[in-house]
């Protein structure tokens, strides 16, 4: 009970930040207490920073990237191109939209294209005088695919990190497994979303009410780095994750090396258009900090009590065969990601398979249905993953106000079919590989 009430009290003050206390103080605050009250031990502070750096800075270095590639026009440019392509016509316009968000979460990570896209697109949809339902549709699209189309790279959600590196998955191998799986994820959140906001959708919208892309380019040399700097990170990924190099040694590499465009290191900073002290404050630092204590504080909660009934479900759905151990474990990690946070129950679900007594092929369709349901789950509420908060959060400030009523509506109706044809996909794939 000591570990429940820690847990929590520490949830709650993340979610409501006092004050503007950072998530990372709060997380932080909440490893203490279980720090003093014995929950946890000192020794267990290395355990679980040994699961989470390599997650956590290879996090910071793509956002990094992220914010110097959105200061120098990048994904605006690559909006104005899908919006040109549109034709005029929202109906082809919004599975364009969609798509570029699963390109961008793919390479971006989720966070990127949930928070980036968004208000770009929404910049757009008002210069082209959309409705408010029309402009609402196209700015739940942005935030849902960020989610359901993080599936296909280890770098693409921090949930795919951790996961790979406490199971010891090689790149190549979770992308080979995932890559499929992404797509039917992504064409059923397509579908869904069709479905569900077609008829929000207006009639047509004017073509030349837009800029021309090359307008939005703010920084030449940056943006024509990007496409070749993109290329080697993806082939160094493949290259060096067999070989046991850490991500965020990658992705660090390659952060720095945009950096060095960006800030014209080599001519002493002449030139330089983009603010690099303006992108390392905008970095996430804070989510460095919340790994370590949210972590640590779900660690003594596993410890205590929760760890032990999840492996015992676990057993259970085992005992129904791999169907049932895939669909129920992608739904039950799902149901806890919403309540509890994606990246605690990313760790509890990584404890509980490890303890399970489970065949070799039912083991590894439970460590990728919990990526699954954590990458999925988060979207049943707006507490389910901090990226969707932020989202939230940006989108209030641009004047799109949603509330927790209106996306849990939308949750609750989208989340559960898309879930389920990537879970029974991954079933029927990894029979295969």
């Amino acid at each position: 009970m000591l570990a429940l009430t820690i847990f929590i009290a520490t949830l709650v003050v993340v979610i409501w930040q006092p004050r503007g206390i950072g998530i990372g103080w709060s997380a932080l605050a909440g490893a203490a207490v279980a720090l003093a009250t014995g929950v946890v031990g000192w020794h267990d502070v290395g355990t679980v920073w040994a699961i989470v750096w390599d997650a956590t800075f290879t996090f910071v270095a793509l956002i990094v990237i992220s914010l110097i590639l959105d200061e120098a026009g990048f994904f605006a440019w690559a909006a104005l191109h899908i919006a040109r392509w549109g034709g005029g016509d929202p109906r082809r316009l919004f599975p364009l939209t969609v798509l570029l968000g699963a390109a961008i979460s793919a390479v971006f990570a989720n966070d990127g294209a949930a928070l980036l896209l968004t208000p770009i697109v929404l910049a757009i949809l008002l210069r082209l005088r959309f409705p408010p339902a029309g402009a609402l549709a196209f700015t739940v699209a942005c935030g849902f695919i960020a989610d359901t189309a993080s599936l296909p790279l280890v770098v693409s959600n921090l949930v795919n990190i951790v996961t790979a590196n406490y199971f010891g998955i090689a790149f190549d191998r979770y992308a080979l497994v995932m890559v499929p799986v992404n797509l039917v994820s992504v064409a059923a959140t397509l579908l869904v979303l069709w479905l569900w906001f077609h008829r929000d959708l207006p009639a047509a919208y004017r073509v030349e009410d837009l800029e021309s892309p090359r307008s939005a380019i703010r920084d030449v040399a940056v943006f024509r780095a990007a496409f070749p700097l993109l290329a080697l990170l993806l082939l160094a990924y493949f290259v060096t994750g067999p070989r046991g190099v850490p991500t965020a040694l990658v992705t660090g590499a390659a952060a720095l090396s945009l950096m060095a465009i960006a800030g014209r290191w080599a001519t002493g900073g002449r030139g330089a258009s983009v603010q690099l002290v303006k992108v390392l404050r905008g970095a996430p630092w804070q989510i460095v900090l919340f790994s370590l204590g949210m972590y640590l504080v779900v660690y003594g909660l596993g410890h205590a009590w929760l760890t032990r009934e999840a492996t015992a479900i676990l057993d259970r759905l085992a005992g129904y065969g791999p169907l049932a151990a895939t669909v129920g474990t992608g739904f039950a990690v799902a149901g806890l990601a919403s309540v509890m946070n994606n990246m605690p129950a990313t760790l509890v679900g990584a404890l509980a398979i490890d303890a399970a007594h489970v065949p070799a092929l039912t083991r590894e369709l439970m460590v990728y249905a919990n990526i699954i349901g954590n990458d999925l789950g988060p979207k049943f509420t707006p507490i389910g993953s901090l990226a969707t908060l932020l989202w939230l959060h940006v989108l209030a400030g641009k004047g799109q106000r949603i509330t927790w009523g209106q996306y849990m509506k939308v949750g609750l109706a989208l989340t559960p079919p898309v879930l389920l044809a990537t879970l029974l996909a991954l079933w029927l794939w990894l029979q295969v590989v």
